[in-house]
């Protein structure tokens, strides 16, 4: 019987297969800081983290793939050293003995324009999108949505989609520093500059995903950098069109859980239709020696994350 962070795996029914996560790395060779609201940032240890992390998912021997999600190097990584930390990151994802899937994150954007991050992170994508999906067994699909499709980062200065999200920010947020929520209330605190929406393409593109896994019959897992469910982050780090996302994955019954980074002390929730919605701890404000990843089992009624030190382990158990 192995138990890891609380959650007791008893010797029994097997999962259909598992999976390796961490969110978060923002890994540079800087000193430690602190994010704006005071919180401590380990930004040379995070790649430890990492390492530990991939070494877990091997030593596991069992693990499918694995999935990160974002965030892999910092926007305060000097911007020269922007490339070579990038590929720093990439070659120990590398390591793992399984596939790795990546999506992008507001950090990954600040280091490179997508036109390079996406090679590197040999993301299965045309056009500079980054929203895809993958089958790992009969029964699961996983859907990887690009939250920054509409975004003021990651694309050319005059591309429509970055002119689309400047609008987006003038009528949203009056701040002169589109990062701050000075004065937005509730919801509104989500429209800055770090965050971003999903575009019209990528909705359409969604829909269709989750009729043809309707009637397949898969369970539906959505991996997204930012939430998407205002009861499992923090208003600030919410996807600007999360609402419009998840009316999409409210019309079927497919989509079981709603996995993100972000925000990064974690959180999780239920929504009205049953959904889970799973925020990961950043590996990033992992003191020295300490972690924050994770081993996910999938069954046919439920996800169980065992997390490792700083992740909270989480059974998320499917409405039927």
């Amino acid at each position: 019987m192995a138990i890891t962070n609380g959650l007791v795996k008893a010797q029994g029914k097997q999962p259909l297969f598992s999976f390796g996560v961490i969110s978060d790395v923002q890994y540079a060779d800087i000193p430690d800081g602190r994010s704006f609201l005071g919180v401590p940032r380990y930004y040379r240890h995070s790649i430890q983290v990492l390492q530990r992390a991939v070494k877990g998912w091997n030593d596991h021997q069992r693990l499918k793939f694995a999935v990160n999600f974002g965030d892999i190097v910092d926007g305060f990584c000097p911007k020269q050293e922007s490339l070579n930390a990038v590929e720093k990151i990439v070659t120990n994802f590398e390591t793992s003995n399984c596939p790795v899937y990546h999506m992008i994150g507001n950090h990954c954007l600040y280091n490179l324009p997508r036109k390079k991050l996406l090679p590197l992170l040999k993301m299965p994508t045309l056009n500079g999108q980054a929203y895809y999906e993958f089958s790992p067994t009969p029964e699961y699909r996983f859907v990887v949505l690009d939250g920054y499709d509409i975004s003021a980062i990651g694309w050319p200065i005059d591309h429509p989609k970055t002119m689309e999200a400047l609008k987006v920010l003038q009528e949203k947020n009056p701040n002169s520093d589109k990062n701050s929520p000075e004065g937005l209330v509730g919801l509104e605190r989500r429209f800055l500059m770090f965050n971003g929406a999903v575009g019209r393409e990528q909705l359409e593109w969604l829909d269709q995903i989750l009729k043809d896994s309707t009637e397949l019959r898969q369970k539906v897992v959505v991996c997204c950098h930012m939430p998407l469910d205002p009861g499992a982050a923090t208003y600030e780090a919410l996807c600007w069109n999360y609402d419009e996302v998840m009316e999409v994955l409210h019309r079927y019954n497919c989509v079981k859980v709603c996995i993100a980074g972000h925000d990064h002390k974690g959180g999780h929730s239920i929504d009205s239709h049953g959904i889970h919605h799973r925020v990961l701890e950043a590996a990033l404000e992992c003191p020295p020696g300490s972690n924050a990843f994770g081993f996910v089992d999938a069954y046919d009624d439920k996800l169980s994350l065992s997390g490792v030190d700083r992740m909270a382990s989480t059974e998320m158990i499917f409405r039927l």
